[in-house]
């Protein structure tokens, strides 16, 4: 009796630290790095508050079939190194999923640990290719990839007469998915850019860029990068005597680009791969401004914060449909989300198809802080 006694004070001591751990777990731990200091810090705010509205939200109506989500955010400044270092701490924790990171460089290098550690990784704010070929069990995208924007950024330009097309882009694997979208979309109609040039990431020294592309004389300019190096050039172009338009793909954060450039963002093309946030709205982008009115009206509508929104919206609709909580189960409850209505956002998920949707829309920016579709 004592031995049987003895052998299961020693079981429940053995388990004491297991039981503990599952105590502390009962919530849904979310991992997300992104930029909340330097030059692309508004992208990582914009995209952290938005989720957080959401996932605040349900909270207040008692989480998850009970659980309460935690959503952990690292700050990486958008640098790849410090991007995998946080990765790293989120698997130390034993994070559900990563959620929300920001930027192709950065989630690139968190690309090799989720693969390691089959680790969901839901709707990262890119479009790279790279993230997207070939097809990852746990890559999840909520956005459309930079080739559709680029697509439609050039086929209006072109249908405007605007054939001399250059494009000003980031030096990292960002920057270059863009010039690759952009140069596939010219060669389809049989042209190649007017001119190319860089800038290098969380930099806006943009003196060598402007005056290669100013020389080019093209009718147009695509830009690639991260909204301080955008307006950056923005303003030095047509200090040079530029009078072309500019077009910028979503990353470049439109209200971000907007507070840089003040009455200079007017005539400012952005292409949009999420619903327009502003004005009279239904479905989701309702939902989206009465949380903004709950949360006290301090925070405004903007592009980066609705999609934090949105892809909190998805992933909670996964959540609800795991039978419980783990990283296979969120995989297949994911990929059950077929033809999903995200209230008036379509999503496309299944086995073998991980881009949620491939909407994109082109919007202009107004000397006076709006934004017009």
């Amino acid at each position: 009796m004592r031995r049987r006694q003895s052998l299961s004070a020693l079981a429940s001591l053995a388990l004491a630290p297991l039981w503990a751990r599952a105590q502390e777990r009962r919530r849904i731990v979310l991992g997300q790095s992104c930029p909340l200091t330097g030059p692309a810090a508004q992208l990582g705010l914009q995209m952290q508050a938005g989720a957080k509205l959401f996932f605040d939200g349900v909270n207040a109506a008692g989480g998850i079939n009970g659980l309460p989500i935690e959503l952990q955010t690292l700050d990486d400044g958008y640098e790849p190194d410090r991007c995998k270092a946080n990765t790293e701490k989120f698997i130390a924790e034993d994070v559900l999923a990563l959620f929300g990171y920001v930027g192709t460089p950065t989630a690139l290098a968190a690309l090799p640990l989720v693969n390691q550690h089959r680790l969901p990784f839901f709707a990262p704010l890119t479009g790279a290719e790279a993230l997207r070929e070939p097809v990852n069990r746990w890559v999840f995208h909520l956005r459309a990839s930079y080739g559709d924007e680029t697509a439609l950024i050039v086929k209006q330009m072109t249908q405007l007469a605007l054939n001399k097309i250059a494009v000003f882009h980031q030096n990292d694997a960002y920057g270059r998915a863009g010039l690759d979208g952009v140069q596939k979309a010219l060669l389809a109609r049989k042209l190649a850019p007017q001119g190319v040039a860089t800038v290098e990431r969380n930099s806006v020294n943009v003196a060598a860029a402007v005056k290669t592309l100013v020389a080019a004389q093209p009718d147009g300019i695509v830009l690639v990068s991260a909204y301080k190096s955008c307006a950056a050039f923005i303003r030095e172009a047509r200090k040079a005597g530029y009078g072309g338009v500019f077009y910028n793909v979503s990353f470049v954060g439109t209200q971000a680009l907007l507070d840089e450039l003040g009455k200079e963002a007017s005539g400012v093309v952005v292409s949009q791969v999420m619903p327009y946030p502003f004005g009279t709205a239904t479905g989701v982008v309702a939902e989206y401004q009465a949380a903004l009115q709950r949360a006290g009206g301090t925070l405004k509508p903007n592009y980066t914060s609705i999609e934090g929104y949105l892809a909190a919206k998805v992933l909670c609709e996964g959540l609800r449909r795991m039978a419980k909580p783990s990283r296979d189960g969120l995989v297949n409850a994911l990929e059950s989300m077929g033809n999903y209505n995200a209230g008036g956002f379509s999503v496309r998920f299944a086995p073998g198809r991980r881009e949620a949707s491939s909407f994109v829309e082109l919007s202009m920016l107004t000397g006076d802080g709006k934004v017009r579709r």
